[in-house]
């Protein structure tokens, strides 16, 4: 397959235009799960390609307006490219989405694009996820403060924890999209990053908060009082060593999910991510 045969055509992306300022971009990445927002300028013969704008930008440069001085340069790929060799860009350079660019802006393609090839069989592998899982899992118990769970998913770099219970036994699976769906936003209380919070907000933050860098800046984050069991997924989608990258793939799509336990019976043995699994594809 070739990156046409799996992106996602210009028509159907959300671009943002120069020039345009900060506020321009919020709407989509706060609203939908974009980590991302491709930037164009407007040519008598189609749209120009200039960048990206990422989550991680605006949270770095939370006092930068212009849209020009927040854009990311990110590898870009063409129509033409093997499937295999753009899955070897996203794994090696980190981007879950990348442009597809020939003289003008033509589209995107996402690591879930690559997953549904995958899961579809129209980009063949034979091999099984236990050759392409981690063992390194990040977890956290069951009862821990919800918020205690987002900072172990931030200073872990990762978008997901499995709850543990009293046993250690795997109770759960908590994302960064769950957290996200309870944290409340708001606006304009204090400035930001100059303050903790007092005795009666004993699980929020002011400032720059991140999960997975999906917050944003200048807000102050208002996570719930609560353990995870209350907020984490019970019904756990996991895979066995010997399950095929196709099958996990198909699991990753039908469930709307970037990763999977790996287990051993009943016994947690690793963590299976979409990126990872990509590595089938060209080595």
């Amino acid at each position: 397959m070739n990156v046409a045969d799996a992106m996602t055509p210009r028509e159907d992306v959300v671009t943002v235009d120069l020039p345009g300022t900060r506020s321009d971009v919020l709407e989509y990445l706060q609203e939908r799960s974009f980590s991302s927002v491709p930037v164009v300028k407007p040519t008598d013969n189609g749209p120009e390609y200039r960048g990206l704008v990422s989550r991680d930008t605006l949270i770095e440069q939370p006092d930068e307006d212009q849209l020009v001085m927040l854009m990311d340069e990110v590898p870009t790929t063409t129509r033409e490219t093997a499937l295999e060799e753009v899955a070897r860009t996203m794994v090696e350079e980190g981007a879950r989405r990348v442009p597809v660019v020939d003289g003008e802006f033509e589209g995107i393609i996402t690591v879930t694009d690559v997953i549904h090839a995958i899961a579809t069989g129209d980009q063949e592998t034979d091999d099984t996820v236990g050759g392409y899982a981690s063992e390194d899992v990040n977890t956290t118990y069951e009862g821990a403060p919800l918020s205690v769970a987002e900072r172990g998913l931030s200073y872990a770099n990762v978008p997901y924890t499995i709850a543990l219970d009293d046993e250690g036994g795997m109770s759960g699976v908590l994302t960064e999209v769950d957290i996200i769906e309870v944290a409340r936003i708001v606006e304009g209380e204090e400035e930001t990053g100059n303050n903790f919070p007092d005795q009666d907000s004993e699980w929020s933050w002011e400032g720059i908060k991140g999960v997975g860098s999906r917050y944003l800046p200048t807000r102050d984050i208002e996570i719930p009082n609560g353990p995870v069991r209350e907020f984490m997924s019970e019904d756990v989608v996991t895979v066995s060593t010997e399950k095929t990258i196709q099958e996990a793939a198909q699991q990753m799509i039908s469930n709307d999910i970037e990763q999977i336990p790996m287990v051993t019976g009943e016994q947690l043995v690793g963590i299976v991510c979409d990126v990872d699994i990509l590595e089938a594809l060209y080595e």
